[in-house]
């Protein structure tokens, strides 16, 4: 097709060449012979050849700036086709309107254009969320001078693809750890065949370690088990200071007046939670400041504060250890993560994830003394 195009093109050229060398020759004959008006017509045929041929040059010119800007090879795949290949819902707003700009969209709202009507979600900027066709979708905005551009976020998927995530990570971490703990009772079980197999006096000593090993493979599935069958909070309004008393009592029970607990609760402070597990959850707040504080070099002390920010209710525990080193405060609220010998790695995972099913959080405060800072919604009466 190219070829027969540019074989055109010559042979127009070339045919347009003789014709204006041919006027020409007749307009000098017909000046040296007086014939005038011969001269104006053969003049004209000139004219329209020059004419002529500019036009179709120009012609021809804007006709391959537009084939250009059609054809997709000349600079890249064009916009459109690549809008297409985005997997999320993309919408341009202007005028109260919306406008499908990929084939993802057409398909959300089953427009080839135009969405009608446009849902009221995408005209008010201070909406996030959309529900349409029965699922949810988060909604990012970037705002322009008279328009917007729209992109929808699909919720559910995302929180399927975190859970993945979330699952694939526990199941390597449930896998190194279990190696962990199974390869050395291996080893010692080899050992003691071949230690009762020569009558060794070494025999009690090695069972006694496989036993140990054991037990602590034992506690380990059964901390894995606790953490995995969280159930969902029931939440209903809970005297703090009677939950900080329970705490207290069990915290003398348990470390028996070798570290010493100070607490800061207003009278009569209420918060909506779910008590038991937020119990939980505060006991292994205390009980890892505990053991932070007998390890550190000064008196033990810990200190509970329980208060309330606005809508939100905190709790904070302090100790007087020696704090988390830089390097493992990236890793502390890890599943099964400890620098304890007898520790389970399950108190600050757990602990963080009751604040999270409570739709709150726990976070490592960046001060002098080591102070975790747990804060969830509280919708209890003041």
């Amino acid at each position: 097709m190219g070829f027969e195009v540019s074989a055109r093109r010559v042979l127009a050229a070339a045919l347009s060449g003789i014709a204006l060398t041919t006027s020409g020759a007749l307009l000098v004959l017909a000046w040296q012979r007086g014939m005038f008006a011969t001269l104006l017509g053969l003049t004209l045929c000139a004219a329209w050849l020059v004419l002529g041929g500019c036009w179709a040059a120009s012609r021809d010119l804007s006709g391959r700036r537009r084939s250009e800007e059609r054809d997709p090879t000349t600079d890249g795949p064009p916009l459109a086709a690549l809008l297409d290949q985005t997997p999320l819902p993309l919408l341009r707003l202007t005028g109260g309107g919306a406008r499908a700009l990929n084939r993802a969209s057409r398909t959300l709202f089953a427009t080839d254009d135009r969405l009608s009507p446009t849902p009221p979600a995408l005209n008010d900027p201070r909406e996030t969320r959309l529900r349409h066709e029965g699922r949810s979708w988060r909604i990012e905005r970037v705002a322009g001078s008279d328009q917007s551009l729209v992109l929808l976020v699909d919720i559910e998927a995302e929180r399927r693809a975190a859970e993945v995530h979330a699952d694939n990570e526990m199941i390597d971490i449930l896998g190194h750890e279990l190696l962990n703990g199974l390869s050395p009772i291996v080893s010692l079980a080899d050992s003691a065949q071949v230690a009762a197999e020569r009558g060794d006096a070494r025999l009690p000593g090695i069972l006694a370690t496989l036993t140990r090993r054991i037990e602590g493979l034992e506690r380990f599935t059964r901390a894995y088990r606790m953490l995995a069958r969280l159930p969902d909070p029931v939440q209903a309004p809970v005297a703090m200071d009677e939950l900080v008393g329970d705490l207290s009592r069990l915290f003398d029970q348990r470390f028996e007046g070798r570290v010493q607990l100070s607490t800061i609760v207003p009278e009569g402070m209420t918060g909506r939670c779910d008590r038991d597990q937020m119990t939980q959850a505060i006991w292994a707040l205390l009980h890892n400041a505990a053991e932070a504080a007998l390890a550190g070099a000064v008196s033990p002390v810990v200190t509970l504060t329980v208060e309330r920010e606005e809508d939100r209710l905190i709790l904070s525990v302090a100790d007087t250890g020696s704090g988390v080193p830089a390097p493992e405060r990236a890793r502390i609220f890890r599943p099964f993560h400890t620098t304890k010998p007898e520790g389970s790695g399950v108190g600050l995972t757990l602990a963080r994830r009751i604040a999270r099913a409570h739709g709150g959080d726990i976070a490592l405060l960046p001060i002098a003394v080591t102070t975790f800072r747990m804060a969830v919604p509280d919708g209890a009466g003041r």
